[in-house]
């Protein structure tokens, strides 16, 4: 799972569905009879009410955060488990404004039923505006900050494999199984690493210096998005020049042009 995929618009479903928890414990309706008064929370009124309407809100915000976490998107009954959880926010929002339109007589919502409809309709709002709308697809966790390029003529961190890696004293003995008129410290040369095989690619986040169109991986040449500067990108897979780019919303595609990338 990739946290780093949450968009703003993701964040907008979790702050919902929290505010949706809490309030199917408030108060969901009172009512007065004969000098007698009592209110009940979601809970108190019927199973169908707590479970169904609030809870199953609930759980569909989990199943869109699910979604956009995963590295490819499931199905569930031939559907992506974000479309299943916008429908079951959808049928709270629906719900809960027709319990608050069509109330007995001598009975008044609570703040229960307000605040949930309320959150029930932030939760659909964030659901289905997120694909539409630039603004709440901006990442919701900062992308890690490229590491600073050392000054000219510095020396990396020293280390095998590294030129400045330290070096044994002078007038050291070498190592056991060291060749005679061997330098100290020095490797054989059968011993250098070999180059790492494409099927060990770890994925990195990155970004574009220009906009480049990424391709469906199917090899069309139908571009699917556009990858932007200043956007933090992650690579989850290598096929020879070309990287498998996944973007802040899910997509994957092939990025054909990586000259120039700058990796965090």
């Amino acid at each position: 799972m990739n946290i780093r995929s949450l968009t703003r618009g993701d964040g907008v479903v979790i702050g919902a569905a929290v505010l949706l928890f809490i309030a199917s414990f408030l108060s969901f309706y009172s009512y007065s009879v004969a000098g007698y008064s009592d209110s009940k929370s979601a809970w108190g009124v019927d199973l169908g009410t707590g479970l169904g309407t609030y809870m199953g809100a609930v759980i569909g915000a989990a199943l869109i955060v699910l979604d956009r976490c995963l590295p490819q998107q499931r199905k569930v009954a031939g559907l992506d488990l974000g479309m299943v959880g916008t429908g079951f926010a959808i049928l709270s929002a629906w719900t809960l404004f027709w319990t608050l339109v069509d109330l007995p007589d001598g009975v008044d919502a609570g703040a229960g039923l307000i605040l949930g409809l309320i959150a029930a309709l932030a939760l659909t709002g964030g659901a289905v505006a997120t694909p539409l709308v630039p603004a709440l697809q901006t990442g919701l966790i900062p992308p890690p900050k490229p590491a600073a390029p050392q000054p000219y003529g510095a020396q990396p961190p020293g280390g095998y494999g590294y030129p400045g890696a330290p070096q044994q004293p002078y007038g050291a003995q070498p190592q056991p199984g060291q060749p005679f008129g061997q330098q100290p410290g020095a490797q054989p040369q059968a011993a250098q690493p070999q180059a790492q095989p494409a099927a060990d690619f770890s994925p990195f986040w990155f970004a574009v210096p220009v906009p480049r169109p990424l391709f469906a991986e199917d090899g069309s040449q139908a571009p699917i998005a556009e990858l932007a500067p200043g956007t933090w990108y992650l690579a989850v897979e290598q096929r020879g020049a070309h990287l498998v780019a996944q973007t802040q919303d899910g997509r994957r595609g092939v990025l054909q042009d990586t000259s120039g990338i700058q990796r965090g």
